[in-house]
């Protein structure tokens, strides 16, 4: 699966709502998202990682770097809402099982 981890899917959530932004203005809507600080290097080696996939592209702007989803990043976050919809509307979460016991 691409999401290797939530931040890389929240990270790309952000990117398909914005359209492009630049990487400090993508940390700070992910920091303020978790309500949580995210060390610099460990943001930018996430942002790498997608860019090395092929699910961002990086363009510079003057000194800053300015990041968007690429096709392929664009249909995976649509893929992904697709089956998350799915699992919700049709109520995946089984709380019984043939038995009627609860499931733990």
């Amino acid at each position: 699966m691409w999401f290797q981890s939530g931040r890389r899917r929240d990270l790309c959530a952000i990117l398909y709502d914005a359209g492009e932004l630049r990487g400090q203005k993508v940390k700070t809507r992910l920091e303020r998202y978790y309500d949580v600080r995210i060390d610099p290097q460990s943001f930018y080696a996430t942002l790498d990682a997608l860019v090395d996939a092929g699910h961002l592209e990086r363009r510079t702007e003057g000194i800053h770097d300015v990041y968007g989803l690429t096709d392929a990043g664009a249909s995976r976050v649509e893929s992904y809402y697709a089956w998350l919809t799915e699992r919700v509307e049709n109520n995946e979460r089984r709380t019984t099982d043939a038995g009627d016991r609860p499931l733990d």
